[in-house]
Parts: C-alpha cells; sequence; structure tokens
C-alpha cells in the first residue's frame, strides 16, 4: 500500500520539523499556510465570542482538558486524575469524548464489553480505569446532551480533548503539556 509508507514518511519529516531545537527550512516554506491556519481559527474564535455562534451551555460544570500540540501530552492520564479527584471529592462526573479512530459519529454509551473501534481506545481506558459514565460522538455537545440525558446523577462533565471544540462552553480549561513543550513555537502546519 504506497498510502501508508507515504503518510509514514510525511509524518516522520514533519515530526523532524516540528521537534527540532531550531526552525527548519521546511518550517520557513510553510509559514504561509500556517498563516492561513492562523486566520482561519481567528475568525471561527470570533464567531463564538461575538454570538454569531453560540455554543452549548451544559446544565451542569465542564472542565475541557486538552493541549496545544499535535499528538500526546497526557491528555487521557491527566483526565483519569481529574476525575478520580472528583470521585474522591463527591462529586459524580461524567466524561465526553470524540473517540478518534471510531467507526460511527454518533453518540456512543461506553461499556467495559465496548469495543475500541465502536467506542475509541482512550474513552474505553478512561471508562475501565475510572468506571464512571463516558459517551462518545463526532460532535462533544452532541455526547453531552446524550450523557446528560441519560444519567441524572452527573454533576460535572469533563472532556477529553476538546479544547479547540469551540460547540460546547466550558467552565474550566485544563492545557497539558509534556516535556516537548511547544516544539518549534509554530502553528500547524509548520510547527505542532
Amino acid at each position: 500500500m504506497i498510502a501508508n509508507p507515504l503518510s509514514r514518511a510525511l509524518a516522520g519529516v514533519l515530526t523532524r520539523v516540528w521537534w527540532s531545537p531550531r526552525r527548519d527550512a521546511l518550517a520557513g516554506l510553510l509559514l504561509p499556510l500556517s498563516g492561513l491556519y492562523a486566520a482561519v481559527t481567528a475568525v471561527r474564535r470570533m464567531a463564538y465570542r461575538i454570538g454569531v455562534v453560540s455554543p452549548y451551555r451544559a446544565p451542569v460544570p465542564v472542565v475541557v482538558v486538552g493541549n496545544l500540540i499535535v499528538g500526546g501530552a497526557g491528555k487521557t492520564p491527566s483526565v483519569i486524575a481529574i476525575v478520580q479527584w472528583l470521585l474522591r471529592h463527591g462529586h459524580h462526573p461524567g466524561v465526553i469524548s470524540r473517540g478518534f479512530g471510531r467507526d460511527s459519529d454518533a453518540p456512543a454509551r461506553v461499556t467495559a464489553g465496548s469495543r475500541p473501534a465502536d467506542v475509541g481506545d482512550e474513552p474505553l481506558l478512561i471508562h475501565l480505569r475510572t468506571g464512571v459514565p463516558v459517551m462518545v460522538a463526532r460532535a462533544r455537545s452532541a455526547a453531552a446532551k446524550a450523557l446528560l440525558a441519560e444519567d441524572e446523577r452527573i454533576d460535572v462533565l469533563v472532556a477529553d480533548d476538546g479544547l479547540q471544540h469551540l460547540a460546547l462552553a466550558r467552565d474550566v480549561e485544563v492545557v497539558v503539556f509534556d516535556r516537548r513543550g511547544a516544539g518549534n513555537g509554530l502553528l500547524l502546519p509548520a510547527g505542532p
């Protein structure tokens, strides 16, 4: 399969560029695309900020856990730790996630018998480690609505990897970084 080796090669090149201690020439060539990305995301954020688009506001507090870089930075262990802390302090949290890698976009409840292809591997891990209700959907707001409709005991929602998902209003944002920091400090695609 040509796409797979090509994708791996491209990922390898971008990884080298993104995590290089100094700015690479390829990063410089990609800067115009990064400017376009910055402009599009700024317009999107402004649309939410001035009320052109309204986010869904859940009837319970929402804690969003995310990172500013591409790839893993420890979000899942952070979500698990936050959920365990909430449980220890008498709360009834629920977790919502996109469920990357799943076959459907529709809301799906995560159970101990769920298959990763149906709910995503990280939401399944979160459910198995914490035992709390977990709902996945392409739109975090759809996951929140579905989970709250199923379980009225939930008094706080923790959104896994929802920092850029502006359609869901949040009360707290937790930004996770790992030892790599922000890489070369540039926006996609010139940086991570």
